[in-house]
């Protein structure tokens, strides 16, 4: 049937550290391959380190907004050692929780636009991280030629999803979706071209999932559900999303 998309999950975080092969191994028999974000140089390093182990994880490396305080330069450094390298960059974006003052939210905002400028050069792919800041992200995005943005657990409401389908923008869903209808239904908003499944392992979901770490194999369990909403046949939400996961990283 063909290979389905990881579009965001922490493969380099200390959860998967001790079955981290095994985790490769399942990826290849269940033909899955994953973007595996970073959340800082530390992380980005061991990003880039597991992608040599298989041509199924690529490597997005940055900075997350909760890890603004890390060294910028020393990433910016990182990113064009290997630009030839990455598939994209990430994990990005914005998020007023981490902050306790304005001076910290600037300092996100230097972080994204300083990596948004990175993408932009190297012609590559981003994953952006909105929690309550869609607006300002919405904002600052139309300032970059970067076609391939993908908001990553998109939680806006009905009203910024469709400016993010204005922009352009790709939007993912998760392990959520399987059992939220409040999610069921911005998916079924969305427009088709621009929907990604992702797990954001290793956070952990209730319900039929048990509280459990994610898994990548949790995903097919989220085509299955993308499916229902759009009332197509799994087969058909898999070659949907490979045409989706194909322009997003521009393969």
């Amino acid at each position: 049937m063909g290979w389905i998309l990881d579009a965001h999950i922490h493969l380099s975080d200390p959860e998967y550290s001790d079955d981290i092969d095994g985790i490769i191994h399942s990826m290849e028999k269940m033909e899955l391959k994953a973007c595996a974000v970073s959340m800082d140089n530390s992380s980005s390093k061991i990003t880039l380190d597991l992608a040599k182990k298989s041509r199924c994880i690529l490597p997005f490396i940055g900075i997350h907004p909760e890890k603004a305080s890390d060294d910028l330069d020393a990433m910016t450094e990182l990113v064009e050692e290997n630009a030839g390298v990455i598939s994209g960059i990430g994990e990005i974006g914005l998020d007023r929780t981490y902050c306790s003052d304005e001076d910290q939210f600037k300092r996100q905002v230097l972080v994204f636009t300083k990596l948004m400028d990175a993408a932009e050069k190297l012609h590559k792919p981003v994953s952006v991280h909105s929690r309550k800041t869609l607006d300002d992200l919405l904002e600052i995005l139309p300032s970059y030629k970067t076609p391939r943005v993908l908001l990553h657990w998109f939680d806006g409401s009905k009203k910024q999803l469709g400016r993010a389908m204005d922009l352009g923008c790709f939007v993912s869903y998760g392990p959520v979706m399987v059992y939220s209808q409040d999610k069921q239904v911005l998916a079924s908003r969305s427009d088709r071209d621009k929907v990604l499944v992702e797990t954001d392992g290793p956070v952990r979901f209730s319900h039929c999932f048990e509280m459990k770490a994610a898994q990548i194999a949790f995903v097919p369990s989220v085509v299955f559900a993308l499916s229902q909403v759009f009332g197509q046949s799994y087969g058909e939400t898999v070659t949907m999303l490979q045409d989706n996961a194909a322009r997003y990283l521009g393969v």
